[in-house]
């Protein structure tokens, strides 16, 4: 029988900005990766990967992502500025082939180098917002900022956009639903660690979700 003696406790109360950040990171997990275009003043585009993000509505479709204030200095992400400044937005779907270039993208470059140019990712013009799709994802989402929330002591914000349109690879979309396993998203896990989907378990729905997503008979 397992016991409470089996359980490290850490009370969450008080706890110091980077204690916080490596236990819910740990925690939390696999965490989808938001690989966001933005577009500063002059229009120079920033790429940078988030994972802490989400969708939070489907009615209209709404996605969420935090975007804490940089370690150390506490200064604004280019990302963030940019969301503030002229709320628009591109989330594009990190997948195992594009690992490599998400991930160097992560770096910290200084706000006048653009990380598409500098790491030569290939970008498409979008449709209803500003900032380009990156080319290479399968899964391209344009949004528009709706709500941002500052959140906690003020070093996180969120930034709620409403999506405005899908791009959606013909390899991995047949017109209704979107197949995860062909798309090969990659997630975050604790520390220096990303994963791949793995094995799929299946399980019947036991709630019909809207769209009847996953209710469906596969051929």
């Amino acid at each position: 029988m397992t016991t409470d003696d089996t359980f490290s406790f850490i009370d969450g109360e008080g706890l110091d900005t980077a204690t916080a950040y490596r236990l819910i990171v740990g925690c939390v997990v696999p965490r989808p990766v938001a690989w966001i275009t933005t577009v500063d003043d002059t229009g120079r585009v920033n790429a940078a990967p988030f994972s802490s993000y989400n969708y939070v509505a489907t009615s209209p479709p709404m996605l969420a992502v935090n975007i804490a204030a940089r370690a150390g200095d506490g200064a604004i992400k280019d990302t963030a500025r940019n969301l503030r400044s002229n709320g628009e937005f591109v989330v594009n779907v990190a997948t195992e082939a594009t690992m490599e270039a998400m991930h160097g993208s992560a770096q910290e470059f200084p706000p006048e180098v653009s990380e598409a140019e500098a790491l030569g990712i290939a970008l498409l013009p979008s449709r209803k917002v500003k900032p380009p799709r990156i080319a290479a994802s399968p899964v391209q989402m344009e949004c528009r900022l709706d709500q941002v929330v500052t959140l906690g002591r003020g070093v996180n914000t969120l930034f709620i956009g409403e999506v405005v349109a899908f791009h959606l690879s013909r390899d991995i979309f047949d017109g209704s639903r979107v197949d995860s396993v062909k798309m090969r998203p990659i997630a975050r896990l604790g520390g220096p660690y990303y994963a791949a989907l793995g094995e799929i378990i299946h399980r019947p729905m036991l709630q019909k979700p809207p769209g009847g997503e996953g209710s469906a008979a596969k051929g």
